[in-house]
Formats: structure tokens, sequence, C-alpha cells
């Protein structure tokens, strides 16, 4: 696969895990499938239990995404390999199934892939993308995390923890992810950085979701994305 052959006729794979997400999985699949972008959206259910699995098989009849399902709840990591497996497109894009990241951003965080500038794109919530205002300790933890995954890959990256990012599909074969939960962000970091690739951030849209509203993500993880930066940068 050349640049030239991807820019003229980019093949895209959204993959989404799911857990619990009835209220908006709806809403999200919706917006995914409204971006010219998506040659195959794989969608992997992480063992939901409030109906989710329910409602993916009636919206499978719908758009025709490839639904995988896990017997036991796992974590995003683990519902991000299973959804990896699958990938048969040229580029990848890692979707979120709440509505904190909106599929309208496609087109400015392909676009570095789609003009072969990059190899990896990280969407970035502090690059002047319009955001929903919240918690400040998170936005205070969340910078000491990429700050701390910067010193050890030695990338000036604004974002680390973002949920979107975006990369060609060959980088799949050169990577074995491990991570089950949310500190599959800083593996993804440490590993692409190993491999010299080219990097590129973009700005976009982030609208946070409250505790109340289903957010999932908490200190434990955040102590869990320290172990994993340290260890994917010293010990593997």
């Amino acid at each position: 696969m050349t640049d030239a052959t991807t820019a003229a006729n980019p093949t895209v794979s959204v993959v989404l895990p799911v857990y619990n997400e009835h209220e908006t999985i709806g809403e999200i699949l919706a917006r995914v499938y409204a971006s010219p972008f998506p040659s195959e959206v794989i969608v992997v259910d992480d063992a939901s239990t409030d109906g989710t699995g329910d409602l993916l098989v009636e919206l499978q009849k719908q758009y025709g995404f490839t639904l995988l399902s896990h017997e036991r709840n796992q974590g995003k990591g683990a519902a991000l390999r299973t959804g990896f497996a699958a990938v048969t497109k040229d580029l990848v894009i890692i979707q979120d199934a709440d509505l904190e990241y909106d599929p309208h951003d496609y087109p400015t965080v392909l676009a570095p892939l789609l003009e072969g500038k990059a190899d990896v794109v990280f969407g970035s919530r502090f690059l002047g993308g319009p955001h929903r205002v919240l918690y400040y300790w998170h936005s205070v933890a969340n910078h000491f995390l990429t700050t701390l995954s910067n010193m050890l890959t030695n990338l000036n990256l604004s974002d680390m923890e973002v949920g979107y990012k975006a990369f060609r599909r060959e980088i799949l074969d050169r990577i074995q992810f491990r991570s089950n939960r949310f500190n599959f962000e800083p593996e993804f970091t440490a590993k692409v950085s190993r491999l010299r690739l080219r990097i590129y951030e973009t700005p976009i849209s982030y609208s946070g979701r409250t505790y109340e509203e289903g957010k999932k993500i908490g200190w434990r993880d955040a102590v869990q994305a320290i172990i994993a930066i340290l260890r994917y940068r010293f010990f593997e």
C-alpha cells in the first residue's frame, strides 16, 4: 500500500468498544455512519449487562456492521484487541461508544494520514477545539500522565490519554498490545514511540460527561496508567 493509493482510495476501519452504553450506542452509530469515511465498522460488546447487547443485534440489522462479543467483561483494551484482529482496511480509528468524541471530527483526525504525512494521529482535547467544562482534577491528572509519558517516550504530545487515535493498519502487525483496561492509552503511546513513526496531533471537540451520566474512568485507572507508562518504557 502506498501513500498515494491510500489518499486516492481511503478505506477506514472504525473499531468501537462498547460496555453498558444502551443510552448512547444508537446515536453514536448514527453519527459514525453519517461520516463519509468508514469503510468498515467493527463493534465489540464487552459483556454489557444493561441491554446494550440486544440493542446491538437490532442495530446490526440496520447498519450491517461487524458485531463481536465477549462472554465476560474484560475492559476497553481487551475489546480493542478483539476489534483489531478483525480489521481489514487501510486505516484504523478508535471510536468510544459514549458521546464524548464526535465522528464529525474524522476529517480532521484522518487528514494527516490521508495526506501521507503521518503514520499515527492523536486527537487532542487541548489544542483549541470546543469542549465541555468539567472536572478540574481530571485535567490535572491528564496533564501529569501526558507529561510523564512524554518524558519517557521523548514525544511532545498534549493529550496522551485521548480516546481518538488513528493509524495505518500495518502498525498492528508490528505491535502486540496487552493492556485490558484504560491503560491501553499509555501502552499504545509507548509502543508506537519505539517504532519511530511519524506522529501527528490534531484538535478535536470533546463533550465530556459526568459520573452521573455514565463516565467510567476513575482514580484507580490513573494509578494503572502510571504503572503502564513505567512498565512499557522499562520492562517490556
